[in-house]
């Protein structure tokens, strides 16, 4: 370890787990700092903005090509399922890397927004073993596949604004997943994989949490500007994904995640 946990600060032990390349060591930082945040071991304050990398630590593979390159398979096919899982598994990657840079980004917020993206961190953490000990049943791992790069290319547009990020990572991108897993989750019951469909299953529970979170944040941060939550979410959606989604929307999922049925018949309106 290249910090003394017990005088490190929350936002220097997340800029550690961010810079962090290989997959599995990420998962077990991930693990160890979010104990010792919930244990009080870790004091807030954060390293200087300068510090943070443009790029998160990850590893030299999967390589990372355009999502029009990426070869679709049936999942009917061993390999056609360890391509969806490794497309998840590189998802929820991801995903604790942007958990981290929320963290150790952001200033100047309430203790209960770091509470809340440590523990997103360490459940994508959960989520990626659970999707990596996968693949090593499949004889694969994850690298195996090409991947694409569109969650971090988000996190890079919303670096100068945790209300930007609020509302545009997890209320479109990673809700996203929340139409589409359900989906996923039926076809890997008809190939066969029950396996896929319990680790799926619990990764839509969890996301319709972060995703939550996000709305709490987005809400907290348009209101203390004093901005129409609901107008915000609009014009940004507008802005910077207009003509690129598509619905159809899980609408229950996303009520429990924080939308309003105002959000939902605009997001109807601007999907289709």
């Amino acid at each position: 370890m290249s910090l003394v946990w017990g005088k490190a600060t929350l936002g220097e032990a997340a800029l550690h787990c961010l810079k962090v390349c290989d997959p599995e060591e990420k998962a077990k930082v991930t693990c160890d700092v979010a104990q010792l945040w919930k244990a009080g071991c870790l004091q807030i304050g954060f390293p200087p903005k300068s510090c943070l990398p443009d790029i998160p630590g990850r590893p030299v593979w999967p390589s990372l090509v355009a999502p029009r390159e990426l070869p679709r398979r049936k999942l009917t096919t061993v390999l056609g399922r360890a391509a969806l899982i490794h497309a998840i598994a590189h998802i929820e990657f991801n995903a604790i890397n942007l958990a981290w840079d929320a963290v150790c980004r952001f200033h100047d917020l309430p203790g209960e927004f770091y509470d809340d993206w440590v523990q997103v961190a360490l459940e994508e953490a959960y989520h990626f073993c659970l999707l990596q000990d996968h693949l090593h049943s499949m004889n694969h791992e994850y690298g195996d596949f090409p991947a694409h790069d569109g969650l971090w290319e988000m996190a890079q547009k919303t670096a100068h604004d945790p209300l930007v990020r609020m509302a545009l990572v997890p209320r479109v991108l990673e809700a996203r997943g929340l139409d589409v897993t359900p989906g996923m989750i039926e076809r890997l019951q008809q190939a066969g994989d029950l396996r896929a469909v319990l680790i799926l299953e619990i990764i839509l529970r969890d996301e319709v949490g972060h995703v939550g979170i996000g709305s709490h944040w987005f809400r907290y941060l348009c209101e203390s500007r004093e901005l129409n939550a609901e107008t915000t979410f609009r014009d940004l959606v507008n802005s910077y994904f207009k003509g690129k989604t598509r619905g159809p929307l899980h609408r229950e999922a996303r009520l429990r995640a924080g939308f309003s049925e105002a959000e939902l018949r605009m997001l109807d309106k601007e999907f289709k």
